[in-house]
């Protein structure tokens, strides 16, 4: 009996192992809009199929409720915030049924005195909001309608540190050292680069400036974005800087990927990244040599 009960606790610790450090994530696109409704729309649609290939967390643009202040819509002034209210209701206890977790963008109000955030909010699988990160820096444009935040968000699923940032916090290199530095080694990053003109910069270079964080950083980074017209697709960026998979453009979508922590990437700045955030900036021993501090000379 003692052996059975030895062997039951070593496969239940077996099993349970076999999840930590793995994490499945549902990066969804859809074309987010000012109509509130359809976008819960898409949202709870998204999330029951992610629940149906396994995710265990899904993550969705930025402003993906609410629509996008200066784009989807002029001003809060005759923002309908009891319908977001509603809406946002619906989908925490959808979390909840699904017992899944979730990254949903959206406005969140703040008193009249200021205007609101433009927000990720953590939802946790018993439907509760388990944090809710505030964009930190917001365009030129964005300040006419939005408060700018002033705190990291951090959680843990599976064993795997996360953090959380949104669209233009991407310029700024300073908060992925921050985030490395607090132990994170998955960014969830929610955008909505979409509705802009044909010929915009921002396809091109959103991607590509988000594989040199995760490179230089050793980063998962899950990319999300609306899907409406002019828009990049939700990708999967790699520790290395690779991209591992992406959606098709200006279509809806899921892309379910799953990370395991344990899985060996390639790490060019490892052994001096440590040395590089201390402030010595260079590798190895320096040398004094008149030939090396004469820099007129060849």
């Amino acid at each position: 009996m003692h052996c059975f009960v030895q062997t039951c606790l070593f496969l239940a610790f077996f099993l349970c192992g076999l999840q930590a450090g793995v994490l499945k994530i549902a990066a969804c696109q859809f074309p987010v809009s000012e109509n509130i409704e359809e976008n819960s729309y898409w949202i709870k649609e998204q999330m029951r199929e992610a629940k149906t290939q396994g995710a265990d967390i899904v993550h969705f643009p930025e402003c993906a409720l609410s629509g996008y202040a200066g784009v989807d819509f002029d001003s809060f002034d005759e923002f309908d915030w009891p319908l977001l209210g509603n809406e946002f209701r619906a989908i925490l206890a959808l979390a909840d049924e699904l017992d899944i977790w979730v990254i949903l963008g959206s406005s969140h109000r703040l008193t009249d005195a200021h205007k609101p955030h433009n927000s990720l909010y953590l939802i946790n699988p018993e439907g509760h909001i388990a944090d809710r990160y505030d964009k930190r820096f917001c365009t030129e444009g964005d300040l006419k309608y939005y408060s700018p935040g002033d705190h990291f968000v951090t959680f843990e699923i599976n064993q795997i540190k996360c953090g959380i940032l949104i669209c233009y916090d991407i310029r700024f290199p300073e908060l992925y050292r921050a985030y490395y530095q607090l132990g994170v080694e998955v960014i969830f990053q929610s955008f909505y680069n979409a509705r802009q003109k044909e010929t915009s910069i921002h396809p091109k270079i959103m991607p590509v400036t988000a594989q040199a964080r995760a490179a230089t950083n050793h980063f998962f980074i899950s990319l999300t974005n609306s899907s409406a017209k002019h828009s990049w697709p939700c990708h999967m960026i790699t520790p290395d800087g690779l991209i591992a998979e992406k959606l098709p453009a200006n279509k809806p979508g899921i892309l379910v990927f799953t990370i395991d922590s344990g899985k060996k990437y390639y790490d060019a700045s490892k052994p001096f990244r440590e040395r590089a955030i201390e402030g010595i900036l260079n590798s190895g021993e320096t040398v004094s040599d008149p030939r090396s501090q004469n820099r007129q000379e060849y």
